[in-house]
Formats: C-alpha cells, structure tokens, sequence
C-alpha cells in the first residue's frame, strides 16, 4: 500500500517539485520514497514517484520506481496483486531479485502486454512506462479500491493517488468544478470521472489510460454491468452447490489477503459480513487473529458487546475501544486534511477511529466491504421491493394528482410522506433512487447555474427488471467505489494501515453474478447466502439482530458546537464573493435548519444531511482555496 504520483510531460518539472509533490503523501507510505525523472521522444519527459508502505518483501529491492533488467520498463504503483505467488510460477523465465509483487508485474507486462491486467487479482493503482512503445498506463483495479487522479493540461498528464500532489504542482488551477456540487451536496461524494477541479479526473473503476505523445485513450476492461450479464449466462442453480463453491471461493479470498510480511488482524463490527472473513482468517491461522472494534456508550449505537462475542467465541485476539461523541468530534477538524476532495459521509469519523485502534497492533486489516451491494445487505434494498410493488399504484396517483384542477391545487404536495415519494418516482433512469424530492430541490437551488443531475441516470444501462437486482449494480458502480472505498483508504491511510477487502475479490464478485437471486434475497432475508455461510462458522443467535452501522449525531453538532462556524461558512457576503452558491437562498436554507433542526423519520424535512455537505466543502475550500 502506498502512494504514487507523476508527469508525461514537456514542461520543466524539476525532480525537486516532484518529490514536494510525493512527499504531501507522506501518511501513505511511510518507510521509503522514491523519484525519478527519464527523457522521452518529442521533448516529452517521464516523472515517475512513490511513497511506500511495506507490505510485502520489506528489503530495498522492493523500491520504486522499479525497472525491468533491460530498462525497457519502469513502474510505480499503489496496491496489492494477491495471486503474485502463481503468476511468478507461470514467469520462470524472468531473473526475479525480489519476492515482492511489483516484480510480478512488471514481468506479466513483459510477456502478456498491458493485457496482463485481466490476470491480476487485487487491489491496485498503476503507472507503466513502456520505454520500447513510447507509452504510459494508467491503470486501476476493478471495483475501484484503490484511488488514481489524472489531470490532461496542454498534452502534458499528470497523475496521482490523491489531489494534495496535483495541488502541489507549481502552475495547478484550482478552478472548481461547478457542475459537481448539487450531486456532491446531496450524495455527500463526488462520483468518477468527475472531480472537484476542471480539467482533473479520476481513472474510472475498471480503466485503463494509455498516453502516447501528448494523447489521452481509456477504456474499460472490466465493467460491472458487461460482466454481470456474462456470468449470468452461467446460472448455478443449486443451492447447496452455490453455498460450497462460494465458502471456497471465499476462504481462498480471505488466505490470499493473509499473505503479508507485517502484523495482519481484521475490523470486527460483530455484523455478518466482518464476522465472516474474520471467522474464516481464524480457521486460516495458526495464532490468534487481531481483531478491533470501536465500542458507542449510547447503547442505541453500540454493537462492540456482539463483537466481542463473536471475537470470544472464534478465540480471536481482540481489542476495543469505547470512545465518546468528544472524541468523534475531535476529528472533524481533520477531515479535509486527509479527505482532499470535499466528501461528507460522516462515518469517515468512526472509520478513522477504529482504523487509529487498528494500526497500535498491525499493519493490514481484512474488512467485510462489499457484501452489502454485492449479497443484498442494505435496508434500502427491501424499500426498493416495495417501490416496485407499489410503482403501478404510484403511477395512478400520479396521474390523478396531474389532472386539471387536481394541478392547479398542488394536491400531489398535500399527499402523505411515502405516498408522494411514491407518486413522485416517475423516471424510468432513475426508479431505484426514489426520495423526498425536496432535498434534490433544495440540493440544486443551492448551487449558482447547471449541474449534474443528483441521481444517476444510468439505471436502463443494466437491462434489469427487478429493482433490487439494479440498484446492487447501481451502488456497485457508483455508492461502492465512490463512497465506501473512498471512507476506507483515506480513513486507513491516515495511520498507513492497509486495508484488504476479500469479498471484492474477482473471482468473488464473478461468482455473485452468477447466483439467483433468491439465493441473496427470500422473504425479506438479506444476505441469505452470505448468512448460511456464516452460521457454519458462528453460533446463529450470535449474529442474528438490525443492522445498527457507525452512528455520528450531525444535527447535534450543526446546531451545538459548529453552530457559528457553519452559520459563517453561509454569510451572504462571503458567499456572494465566492462566487458558487447562491447566496440568499442557501443562507435562508441553513439559518432555517439551525432554528429547526431535521424534522424526524418520514418527514422529508431532514436537512442535517444536506448541511453537513456544506459544511465540508466550506470546510475543504478554506483549507485548499482560500485566497485562489
């Protein structure tokens, strides 16, 4: 685990503003750096850095950038390829020096191309440079664990695992990118390709970059939608069956991410999916497993008693850690520090802690993300159910509530809660993202001009009648990589914890697709598969209860503590000067929430969520742009 960042360039940029740039990542890699500048063809000049976290082969023969022995290519590179080991068997004619994976893929590339990237198993973020072809590669892995910017300026790219080296670079624009606000405000990320500044990217989950003389071309190798149809060409049908390959699949997962060369444990929230992986790594070790859980003292939240549980039962070595809502709150001062792109799920918070506990004892933590959108977990899905069977009821209502008369008294707007969320939920792009329409109203009237729609439009694209299965892929694509993954490394990276994620192993995620599913969703079971999974391992009545999640008390804080903070951050003159949001209407919208507060559960008047996304983008705009 690591950091990278580079150029392919004409301009002068000294090998001294490439190490300013690598260094800003000093929290990703703490043990070693490494920068390198190489003369292309055409003027054009190759920077290439990295700071690294040793995992794997802790000598300096894993240094980078590393070189092939010809000098053919070099490589910098941020992640994992968990199935090194039986690459290296299949590249025994290659004069390997190290025993770490970055060899591995330099020789892949040597004898398979950029192709090679189908046969990688990981967790990765790539830049190769093909001296022989004149090209660089870009590439990331395919779900999107670990991040990649990119920035194309005047036929020069630059690149880098966080924004903070693209803003250190002399000459950057810090110019926002206005369309992503409304969708950042009201989704709390900023989904790929997209970020916060003009002319930056993200490489897309799943992409390849390639850059010959002064040319940008990506593509798509692995796409969710494209390999979600192919594998259900391939239907396992029997349940027992799918129930076995499945366990296997996941303890070969699960042994794959134990292969470290530093201390390893695992987070343990007590929930299915963390319960899982940590019961199959105990079945994996010799020794007692780390396990760490972050423990609430408001008893509605705290799920550290069935951890520990879980922990006693599978004889894992635990440790937890109760903090209080000080200790949370001590935090928020930090997010743009090491969240460099506004984002506002504000379990980065408790994210933050237990990944704080984690790192005092190890160096790599398995966690159970993805189980959730790829296995049916979330309450969402079982809303969505319901939309759909309610969705032809909804279209009558609607259609009454437009006609003549009914119109003109706005009779839709007098409807109950869910009744017009329902009557609401009219566009066939969008039918799994239904909600109060107010917040993506509010959401938009905030923001100066046009922007990005706040929902995806995008549901068509997977050809899916049934609304559970689509929003999974849609979360697959846009809530997982964007959000959950994005908490997790910016949360493990500010202690220079790894973090593994063995349901998001590829031949896991292959595998999900092609199961029914029913075999994910009967009856309003959740994650049915998943679950008898689990109980063979761990007593059923020790994971059998609601999803409790991380619990940070937003409306608290907003109207508390960060009262006259949030409340500048929407002065009218200050906003007016930069220039963003529309001055009047958000400073009316915010000064009325902190009078009011949310207004409860199904009420559609919720409006800490929407605050505390303004609140850190102010908050990261004070930090990165102030005075641009």
């Amino acid at each position: 685990m690591c950091g990278i960042c580079g150029f392919v360039s004409k301009q002068k940029i000294t090998l001294q503003q490439l190490k300013k740039m690598n260094d800003t990542m000093r929290h990703r890699g703490p043990d070693d750096s490494g920068e390198e500048i190489y003369p292309m063809k055409n003027g054009y000049h190759v920077g290439m850095a990295q700071r690294r976290l040793s995992i794997m082969d802790l000598s300096p023969l894993g240094h980078q950038p590393m070189h092939s022995p010809d000098g053919r290519v070099s490589v910098v590179y941020n992640g994992e390829i968990y199935n090194f080991r039986e690459l290296r068997e299949e590249l025994k004619g290659y004069p390997f020096k190290s025993t770490c994976d970055t060899e591995v893929l330099i020789a892949a590339y040597l004898k398979w191309g950029i192709g090679c990237i189908g046969r990688f198993n990981g967790m990765f973020a790539i830049c190769l440079y093909d001296r022989e072809q004149e090209d660089v590669y870009l590439v990331r892995d395919r779900i999107g664990k670990k991040p990649l910017y990119y920035e194309t300026e005047g036929g020069s790219l630059i690149f880098a695992s966080e924004l903070k080296p693209l803003m250190a670079r002399e000459g950057f624009q810090k110019k926002i990118r206005r369309e992503v606000l409304s969708r950042f405000l009201f989704q709390q990320y900023i989904q790929a390709p997209e970020s916060i500044f003009e002319n930056v990217y993200k490489l897309a989950p799943g992409s390849i970059l390639k850059f010959h003389n002064g040319k940008a071309d990506t593509w798509k190798y692995w796409d969710i939608g494209e390999v979600y149809r192919q594998m259900q060409k391939d239907p396992v049908t029997d349940y027992g069956q799918a129930k076995r390959e499945l366990g296997e699949l996941l303890k070969k997962s699960v042994a794959l991410r134990m292969v470290s060369d530093v201390p390893l444990g695992a987070f343990l929230s007590g929930g299915y999916d963390s319960s899982l992986m940590t019961a199959i790594a105990q079945a994996h070790s010799r020794e007692p497993v780390k396990t760490f859980s972050i423990g609430f003292w408001e008893e509605g939240y705290n799920e550290a008693k069935y951890a520990k549980k879980v922990a006693e039962y599978l004889g894992t070595s635990h440790t937890e850690l109760y903090i209080d809502e000080k200790e949370m709150f001590g935090l928020v001062e930090s997010i743009p520090q090491y969240y460099d792109e506004p984002f506002a799920d504000s379990s980065q918070i408790p994210t933050m802690l237990v990944s704080r506990l984690a790192r005092e004892k190890v160096t790599v933590a398995l966690s159970g993300d993805g189980g959730d959108e790829f296995f049916c977990g979330y309450n969402i899905y079982e809303n969505v159910r319901q939309a759909q069977m309610l969705d032809l009821a909804g279209s009558l209502v609607h259609g009454i509530c437009n006609l003549p008369g009914f119109r003109q008294i706005g009779l839709e707007r007098k409807l109950p809660f869910r009744v017009r969320v329902i009557a609401g939920n009219r566009d066939r792009e969008t039918k799994t993202q239904f909600g109060a329409g107010n917040y993506v109203e509010r959401a938009n009237k905030m923001v100066l001009g046009e922007g990005l729609p706040c929902h995806f439009p995008i549901e068509s694209a997977y050809g899916e009648d049934n609304w559970q299965i689509c929003r999974m892929l849609l979360d697959m694509d846009t809530y997982l990589p964007g959000d959950i993954l994005c908490k997790v490394d910016r949360a493990s990276m500010k202690y220079s914890l790894e973090a593994r994620c063995p349901v998001l192993d590829k031949d896991v995620m292959a595998y999900s697709f092609r199961l029914p599913h029913s075999f994910k969703y009967e009856k309003g079971n959740k994650k049915r598969i998943l679950k008898d999974i689990a109980y063979e391992y761990i007593p059923r009545e020790l994971l059998d209860r609601p999803k409790v999640g991380f619990g940070v008390p937003l409306d608290k804080w907003l109207r508390g503590p960060l009262k006259e903070q949030l409340l500048d951050m929407c002065n009218r003159d200050y906003l007016k000067k930069q220039g963003l949001f529309d001055a009047g209407y958000t400073a009316d919208m915010i000064e009325e929430y902190v009078r009011t507060g949310d207004g409860g559960p199904a009420t559609g008047a919720n409006y800490s969520k929407l605050s505390w996304s303004f609140f850190t983008f102010q908050q990261w705009y004070q930090r990165y742009c102030t005075g641009v």
